[in-house]
């Protein structure tokens, strides 16, 4: 494998290299090393640079009003965003400017794209992603969320769950069933869904963490234009798997090096509460050491296929049960670590809640212990543990399929 830059994207790396360097403070450390209410002042402001920029359109066609760059230039992007510890926007753009907007760019009709296009990248609109539900998580196409047709409306009654951010949102994309009587993964649709409407009601829920991320979202004869429904009546299963490929570069890309800072604070840690000479804990730490190099030479092999415009496969399952389970290892050995002090947090939480504490935050308790807490959703969202086995299992190796 050819794991060298070819010259252009070099040359935009530089460019981004120098955007940074000119547009950060000499002493920044991330915004992790910021308090809550400078890091969102903070990433309030970025958001409109990168928009200025044309970073955060920065594979859009220019007519779309953006940069027209290829797949490996964002994925550049990404890589030097994570090394300098800034955000790529806001928490909501993951869903907006990543998931929305590449799938309108896909399966979007012209007036769509004209119309929510441009609300998206201003912020204008706020999206959040309604997919799971209580009885279907993992085994999406069991959802029963339904939606009729009633003249130029739809009309949608269910229940969503685990709904990130919606209690912040304007926005949401539903995947609903059309058709009662089609197959399981057919006869489901796409729709876009206001939420500030008679209908809607949105329940936040404090996670062990203490943190208000997730939501219920419950449809009561809630309604959405006919004609929004993206990538046409009854095929939302193919388009929301499309949805799903779209982030499987850049979290390749940038997985690793938000985890190798992690494992460098960790060692720091180690150093802090005097352990860094212990025999189990040095064995320990290098054990997640290697574990990160494994999972960076893994997020090449997947960008590999993600540049080539390939399909997801097994490799995604691979790589969401790999980081997920580590992610709970290195925690772990953070608390042990800590002993007694990871009982009573003390300093800044994060202000992340997922994956890694934000880079530059401070070696606190808090930080770990929250970490280690969120860690184990991560073994839940996006496909349990189980179920990646599973499908590793029935569609790679070729075992019987567990009975259902």
């Amino acid at each position: 494998m050819d794991i060298t830059y070819p010259p252009q994207t070099q040359a935009f790396r530089s460019e981004v290299k120098a955007f940074l360097a000119d547009a950060l403070p000499a002493d920044w450390h991330g915004i992790g090393a910021l308090d809550e209410e400078a890091a969102w002042a903070f990433a309030r402001d970025w958001r409109g640079r990168l928009a200025e920029r044309g970073y955060l359109s920065l594979t859009w066609p220019e007519e779309y009003g953006g940069l027209g760059l290829s797949k490996l230039h964002q994925v550049v992007l990404m890589e030097e965003l994570a090394l300098a510890g800034v955000p790529f926007g806001l928490p909501q753009d993951t869903f907006g400017v990543k998931m929305l907007a590449n799938t309108l760019l896909r399966w979007g009709t012209e007036e769509q794209k004209s119309h929510f296009l441009p609300r998206i990248l201003s912020g204008e609109d706020t999206w959040c992603q309604g997919y799971s539900e209580p009885d279907a998580g993992s085994d999406l196409a069991s959802l029963t969320t339904r939606a009729v047709r009633d003249g130029d409306d739809w009309v949608i009654d269910g229940q969503k769950v685990w709904t990130s951010g919606a209690h912040h949102c304007d926005w949401i994309f539903v995947l609903a069933r059309t058709d009662r009587d089609a197959p399981k993964h057919r006869g489901i649709s796409f729709l876009l869904v206001p939420l500030g409407q008679p209908g809607v009601e949105v329940r936040p829920f404090r996670m062990m963490s203490g943190q208000l991320h997730f939501n219920e979202v419950f449809f009561t004869g809630a309604r959405t234009r006919a004609d929004l429904v993206v990538g046409g009546v009854d095929n939302g299963w193919t388009v929301a798997q499309s949805l799903l490929g779209v982030e499987r570069g850049e979290e390749a890309a940038t997985n690793p090096i938000l985890f190798k800072a992690e494992v460098e604070r960790l060692v720091e840690l180690a150093r802090q509460y005097g352990k860094d000479q212990d025999p189990v804990v040095r064995q320990r730490i290098a054990w997640c050491w290697s574990k990160v190099e494994i999972m960076r030479f893994l997020g090449y092999r997947i960008l590999t296929g993600w540049l080539k415009g390939a399909e997801p496969g097994p490799e995604t399952s691979i790589a969401k049960l790999y980081w997920s389970e580590y992610h709970t290892e290195v925690t772990d050995l953070a608390m042990d670590i800590m002993g007694l002090h990871a009982q009573v947090p003390q300093g800044r939480p994060p202000l992340r809640t997922y994956r890694t504490d934000d880079p530059g935050a401070a070696n606190s308790s808090a930080s770990w212990s929250t970490t280690y807490l969120i860690a184990r959703s991560g073994t839940i969202y996006a496909g349990t543990s189980q179920v990646q086995r599973n499908i590793l299992a029935e569609r790679v190796l070729g075992l019987p399929r567990e009975p259902r």
